[in-house]
C-alpha cells in the first residue's frame, strides 16, 4: 500500500474527515457494511484503482461483482489484482452502447470521463481516448439480483442510470451515486430530471449519505434541487 493510501485508510479508520471525499468514502462503507452479507451482488461503475471493489469484495466474498473502469492502465492493473473474484469491463457505462471519446486526464486521473468538465487543478493534461459504450441493463444478466451499486463517473451518472432502467425496477438496489455541479452540470442535465427520473420511473428514494444512515426522511424535489445548486452535498443515495 503507498504512503498516500494508507493514510487515507487511517483518516477513514478514525473517522477524521479532512476532505468531503474522504467523508463520503467513510459513509459509503458504512452503508456497505450495514446492507451487505456474504453473498450479496454489487456493480462498481467507475472503479478507478478499486478502493470501493476491495469493500466490496470484504463484506461480499460470495457475491457476483460487476467493475467498470474505461481507463486502460487502471483497467489492466484491475483485471490482475481482481482476476477470479469480480468481472472486470474496459467499458464506459452510458445510456447506449457504442463508440464514444473519452477524456483521460493524465495527471488526475480521477477527474477523467466522456465529457469535459471543471478541472480542480491548473493545467490539466488531457488525452482523448476512444472508449467503449454499454449499459448496465446490457451488461448484467436479466436474472441475477443486484443489491448495491456505486457510481462515480464524473458528470455522467444521469446516463448511466437511463441505461440501467430494468435492473434498477427489478433489483431496487441500494445506489450510492456523485452528483454535483462542476461535473454533471458539463452534460446539460437538470437535478430536477434526474430526481423525477429516480423517484418517479424508477420507484427509489433519495437521501443524502448521512441521513440515510441515520433514518431521516429522503429528500423532496426543492431539497435535491437545492443541494445540487449549492453544491454543499455532492454524494447521494438512493433506495427503495
Amino acid at each position: 500500500m503507498s504512503i498516500k493510501n494508507l493514510l487515507r485508510f487511517i483518516l477513514v479508520f478514525i473517522h477524521l474527515d479532512v476532505t468531503k471525499n474522504l467523508k463520503y468514502d467513510r459513509l459509503t462503507k458504512i452503508i456497505m457494511r450495514r446492507l451487505l452479507s456474504d453473498n450479496s451482488n454489487c456493480i462498481d461503475v467507475g472503479c478507478h484503482k478499486g478502493e470501493i471493489l476491495e469493500s466490496i469484495l470484504k463484506y461480499s466474498p460470495r457475491g457476483h461483482h460487476y467493475a467498470f473502469e474505461p481507463i486502460p492502465y487502471l483497467f489492466n492493473q484491475l483485471e490482475k489484482k481482481y482476476k477470479n473474484k469480480a468481472l472486470i469491463y474496459p467499458y464506459a457505462i452510458s445510456d447506449k452502447a457504442g463508440k464514444s471519446s473519452f477524456q483521460f486526464v493524465k495527471n488526475a486521473p480521477a477527474y477523467s470521463g466522456i465529457k469535459k468538465r471543471k478541472y480542480d487543478i491548473a493545467k490539466p493534461d488531457i488525452e482523448k481516448l476512444e472508449v467503449e459504450l454499454r449499459t448496465l441493463d446490457e451488461v448484467i444478466p436479466k436474472n441475477t439480483k443486484i443489491d448495491f451499486i456505486k457510481i462515480d463517473v464524473e458528470g455522467g451518472e444521469y446516463d448511466v442510470l437511463k441505461g440501467a432502467k430494468r435492473l434498477l425496477k427489478k433489483s431496487h438496489p441500494v445506489v450510492v451515486f456523485e452528483y454535483g455541479m462542476g461535473a454533471s452540470d458539463y452534460y446539460g442535465i437538470n437535478p430536477a430530471d434526474l430526481y423525477k427520473y429516480i423517484t418517479e420511473e424508477v420507484g427509489l428514494n433519495i437521501s443524502m449519505l448521512k441521513s440515510y444512515i441515520r433514518n431521516k426522511k429522503p429528500l423532496t424535489l426543492n431539497d435535491f434541487v437545492q443541494h445540487y445548486n449549492t453544491n454543499d452535498e455532492y454524494y447521494f443515495v438512493a433506495y427503495k
